[in-house]
């Protein structure tokens, strides 16, 4: 029998990957909780059990009573409480010392051999059912301790079965999760033996197993996939800043690149649109908008209420708002069906986002008259449209980086069409440059000829 114990927990560590000592620890447990239910048994005792033949002994421990008195005092007594099934009074069980506390004290124990003649027999029903039960045990700790860090983790799993609670995914031979309705796509259909990609949300230790959450609608699973489809993504040329999405419809990611002459967008893109395409095929045809990230909030704010064109945008850095005027055939399109176009850029972008038509925004104008607040940190420039310049000032600068705009700050206006009166003023009162030769001034005239007069279009021009 000793042998048959010793190939077992030599096999189960080979293939199960679970430590011999760890099992012939828990065979000594075991077998000693089995002798205490023997008769006569002594009220003190350990098991030892070889590690090189598999013979187990029991051992009383002899403990003197003075030490025993001495450590039953520094153990918590329990309380009589009332049985809540029967009413009954129930007395607290008689305390009992800790084999691991004797120990301590082995120097002052006695023992002595008080092996059953019939253990052999108790030995190996014992050893079955521990053997088994710590299998399951080291089982669910190895599993356990392989996914808790694997929260955020795309993973790909098989549907196992589904009903009005959750779907039960098959990750691996005996390793399964659970989709909860909370995490499924509304319009989306789990069948039996369908292979499914999903992020892991969630791992916690139960009573049963680890259990393993995963989900579907998650923003964090249009990032992993982007990244199993994007070499630029995994490589960290390519970040994605930011997901805002509404699971099943639509969703908006902002992409920046890290790396000069690389396209984010076109990269997350990819040729004739075949990685975008992959991605929008697992989400099951959800629409994906890929968004360029800006710095300067109204830039940004602008692309992200693609594909709507925007006209100009107002911002209010203080409040983080933005006021978005679009042209009047572009507002539906801007809002989007139900608002869910304005409400992914909001998310995306962090701003409130107000959206007016240019219509509704001129009226206001001329019948409230409309003050744009000072934004601070924006460029202090008046456009000739009267309104202000929605770029970023450059650090130390009231402007921000168009020539243009540099040029107000020795200038005594923030107007930028009087800067340019002023220079045209400046350019009429120069004196006359003198005369070219002749053939200057006919290759002059033949090269004006050939470019299309200011103000005229270039097309018309052209024919």
């Amino acid at each position: 029998m000793s042998r048959e114990i010793l190939e077992a927990v030599t096999v189960l560590e080979r293939e199960k990957g679970i430590s011999s000592e760890r099992l012939m620890s828990a065979l000594e447990d075991a077998l000693l909780s089995a002798y205490k239910k023997t008769p006569g048994a002594a009220r003190y005792a350990r098991v030892d059990m070889d590690r090189a033949t598999g013979d187990f002994r029991v051992y009383e421990l002899i403990v003197p009573e003075d030490l025993e008195q001495r450590l039953l005092a520094e153990v918590e007594q329990e309380e009589a409480a009332v049985d809540p099934e029967t009413g009954e009074l129930r007395q607290p069980e008689e305390p009992e010392l800790d084999p691991e506390l004797l120990a301590e004290y082995s120097d002052q124990i006695e023992e002595r051999d008080v092996t059953p003649e019939d253990f052999g027999r108790i030995a190996a029903q014992t050893a079955k059912q521990v053997i088994l039960q710590r299998i399951r045990e080291a089982e669910r700790d190895m599993m356990f301790e392989e996914y808790q860090d694997r929260v955020g983790e795309l993973i790909t799993g098989i549907v196992q079965q589904s009903d009005s609670r959750y779907t039960l995914v098959q990750l691996r031979e005996r390793v399964e999760a659970l989709l909860p309705k909370s995490e499924q796509v509304d319009n989306e259909r789990y069948d039996h033996g369908q292979r499914i990609k999903a992020v892991i949300t969630d791992v916690s230790s139960q009573a049963k197993g680890p259990s393993i959450i995963v989900s579907r609608r998650s923003p964090e699973l249009i990032r992993k996939l982007f990244e199993l489809e994007v070499p630029e993504i995994a490589d960290g040329l390519v970040e994605i800043t930011n997901v805002a999405r509404e699971p099943g419809y639509r969703s908006k990611i902002a992409v920046i690149s890290h790396v000069s002459g690389v396209d984010p967008v076109g990269a997350c893109v990819g040729p004739r649109g075949s990685r975008v395409r992959m991605v929008v095929s697992e989400l099951r045809g959800e629409k994906i908008d890929i968004i360029p990230y800006n710095d300067e909030p109204a830039r940004f704010v602008a692309k992200a209420l693609s594909p709507a064109r925007v006209r100009e945008v107002l911002v209010d850095d203080e409040n983080k708002q933005a006021t978005v005027i679009v042209p009047d055939d572009q507002l539906s399109l801007a809002i989007g069906k139900e608002g869910q176009n304005a409400r992914l850029a909001a998310r995306l972008t962090g701003w409130r986002v107000d959206i007016r038509s240019e219509t509704e925004f001129a009226r206001e104008e001329a019948e409230m008259g409309y003050e744009e607040e000072e934004v601070a940190g924006r460029c202090a420039a008046m456009l000739a449209n009267g309104k202000r310049c929605p770029n970023a000032a450059l650090p130390g600068s009231r402007y921000c980086g168009l020539p243009a705009h540099q040029a107000l700050a020795s200038a005594d206006t923030d107007e930028v069409a009087a800067t340019g009166r002023a220079e045209a003023a400046t350019e009429q009162d120069a004196p006359a440059e003198p005369e070219a030769p002749a053939e200057a001034a006919a290759s002059a005239e033949s090269e004006a000829s050939d470019q299309p007069a200011a103000g005229e279009p270039a097309e018309e021009a052209a024919s």
